[in-house]
């Protein structure tokens, strides 16, 4: 039905096989225009994505910034960066579909389709050529036969003239008659071979347009609608893409939103106070100055001499003060008798012993910004106790670094004792030496960042011992006379900053007994923070002493890298921890987590 159908609509095989050329052709265009634009949407989601990881890779906190983490409100910010590289990983995942599903596929069935069209239109122009050579021998045989027609009726008229003639002699006419039996007989043979061409033609005519031609169309219709179903197919993978990773994308945007409900406004301002708080006592009450006093004295001869006399001594004092202390406060009090002055000099020493002056921390900050001491002694107490801690925590880091590289060396060294032929033991002495040497200077160091420590917290006061300072500021005023003329503002260098050097008298009357630390109770088990994790290859039985067994495929947390022996120390859950040997796991290490201690 197909066949009849196609073979009657191409009635004009050259004219409908031209415009079949043409429609195929547009056919192959659009597939290339398709391919070109999925190319250019593919171009577009990789350029997203880039764009998407550079805007995250831009807003990730800096080193130097790393003390944004702890709060609440950070990490959430840096859990949506995390989430947003996610999401544009998921946008390189359908530019990457797109080229290997769609792209690829339409260019390797675009250069089929080109081949097979290019063989069905030249088996179609093959057929039409051979069409067109039959009908042309058939146009010679018929124009044979109408010209050997046409000259056997000239001979035939011939002769009938000649024989009609009696002065024509009798040879001349048989000659005439012989002369049209012979074109007769010719007309007749081209008659028979036009006849025959016409009926090979007639056949080879009907099975060009019922058989080959019908045929030739019949398969370039098949591609042509395998065309269309493939653009169709193209355009639903071209969807699927896209859907694909929805669910992926709604999980990104779903960690978006648990890390913004993850935010904890109540945390964050205690983490604030727990970050700033300085640990500074609070300035006691400004003392009442009487200035009336003065004028309570009884006017004898000699006071007019001597209140002069006491007026230049007073000036001249004062003029010393401005030299010497440039940055303090002064007391504009007018100098009274010795000892009123070094009583209150007492009562102010007593009321804040070896505790910092807010007023002249403020003042020393502001004239010590961006100096930066290695004891951090320009910080607040409480600061400045962190600090040292910290400091102290990476010293013991280093330390513990080391020796694991000394007993290393000395297994080492001990194999090599053993077995000369593995290398010389002398070698690794220059190595274990300078170990040595190391240790000596950050144990030192740790030395010294541990005695200002203590220093800090043996002034730090806790909240009872702040309490006993104020009620014995009352006693005091009433009670032991002055032996100390300094003062807290006798305390600060002309430059603003504090210093904490006072004679140990003072020191054994302020503060009796050492603080206590309540904040710091809960801090003497120290264990190891994660640093990542890691997934078992093989299974391992954890038979010796220190080893912990694992099964393939098992997640555990690493607390610790491998020192170079072949071992890596993992973390299963908060009792039970073990070395496992590095071949054996994947390890998937966190930078920023690396080498971090956990106090609980």
């Amino acid at each position: 039905m197909v066949e009849e159908k196609m073979g009657g609509c191409w009635s004009q095989t050259k004219d409908q096989f031209d415009n079949l050329e043409k429609h195929t052709q547009w056919g192959i265009d659009f597939v290339e225009k398709y391919t070109k634009f999925v190319k250019e949407r593919s171009e577009i989601e990789l350029n997203y994505a880039r764009q998407i990881r550079n805007l995250s890779k831009k807003y990730q906190p800096k080193k130097k910034e790393e003390d944004e983490n702890k709060y609440t409100w950070c990490r959430a910010f840096h859990s949506t960066l995390n989430e947003l590289n996610d999401y544009a990983g998921q946008h390189e995942v359908i530019a990457e579909n797109m080229t290997s599903q769609i792209i690829a596929e339409l260019s390797r069935y675009t250069q089929e389709l080109k081949t097979e069209r290019k063989t069905h239109f030249h088996d179609g122009r093959k057929a039409q050529q051979q069409v067109e050579a039959s009908w042309k021998q058939l146009e010679a045989c018929k124009r044979k036969f109408e010209r050997d027609c046409k000259e056997a009726d000239r001979a035939q008229q011939y002769f009938e003239k000649l024989d009609a003639d009696i002065n024509v002699t009798k040879a001349d006419v048989e000659k005439a008659r012989q002369q049209a039996q012979m074109r007769h007989q010719m007309a007749s043979d081209s008659k028979s071979e036009y006849s025959s061409y016409l009926q090979k033609f007639n056949q080879e005519q009907n099975e060009h347009y019922y058989t080959i031609i019908p045929s030739i169309f019949q398969k370039i219709q098949v591609m042509e609608e395998k065309r269309i179903d493939r653009v169709g197919d193209s355009l639903k993978t071209f969807a699927e893409v896209d859907r694909q990773i929805l669910p992926i994308i709604g999980k990104c945007l779903d960690g978006i939103t648990q890390a913004a409900e993850s935010i904890e406004s109540k945390t964050d301002s205690s983490q604030v106070i727990e970050s700033y708080k300085s640990g500074f006592e609070p300035p006691g009450d400004v003392e009442f100055e009487d200035y009336g006093q003065a004028m309570k004295r009884t006017v004898s001869e000699t006071s007019l001499t001597n209140s002069r006399s006491d007026i230049k001594s007073e000036r001249s004092s004062k003029s010393k003060s401005k030299t010497l202390w440039p940055f303090i406060k002064k007391n504009k009090t007018p100098k009274q008798s010795k000892e009123p002055l070094s009583h209150r000099f007492n009562d102010l020493m007593t009321s804040k012993p070896k505790m910092h002056c807010l007023r002249s921390l403020r003042r020393g900050l502001s004239l010590k910004l961006g100096s930066n001491p290695e004891d951090f002694s320009n910080l607040p107490p409480e600061q400045r106790r962190k600090k040292l801690q910290a400091k102290i925590d990476d010293i013991n880091k280093d330390i513990q670094k080391e020796m694991d590289q000394r007993d290393a060396l000395t297994k080492m060294k001990e194999v090599y004792v053993k077995n000369p032929q593995m290398g010389d033991p002398t070698s690794v002495d220059p190595r274990l030496a300078e170990i040595a040497q190391n240790i000596e200077k950050l144990q030192a160091e740790a030395q010294k960042f541990e005695g200002w420590l203590a220093e800090v917290e043996g002034r730090m006061p806790v909240k009872s011992d702040l309490q006993r300072r104020t009620s014995a500021l009352y006693e005091t005023q009433n009670s032991t006379p002055p032996t100390n003329n300094n003062c807290a503002q006798d305390r600060e260098s002309p430059d603003g900053s504090y210093t904490d050097e006072q004679s140990s008298e003072v020191q054994t009357k302020a503060q009796p007994e050492p603080p206590e630390f309540d904040e710091f109770d809960d801090a003497d088990e120290e264990i190891l923070s994660t640093i990542g994790t890691c997934k078992a290859l093989y299974p391992f039985e954890g038979h010796n002493e220190g080893t912990i067994s694992v099964t393939e495929g098992e997640l555990l947390y690493v607390i610790e890298e491998d020192k170079g022996d072949g071992w890596t120390r993992v973390r299963r859950n908060e009792e039970e921890e073990g070395y496992v040997p590095t071949s054996y796991v994947e390890v998937f290490l966190d930078s920023n987590a690396k080498g971090a201690i956990t106090y609980i």
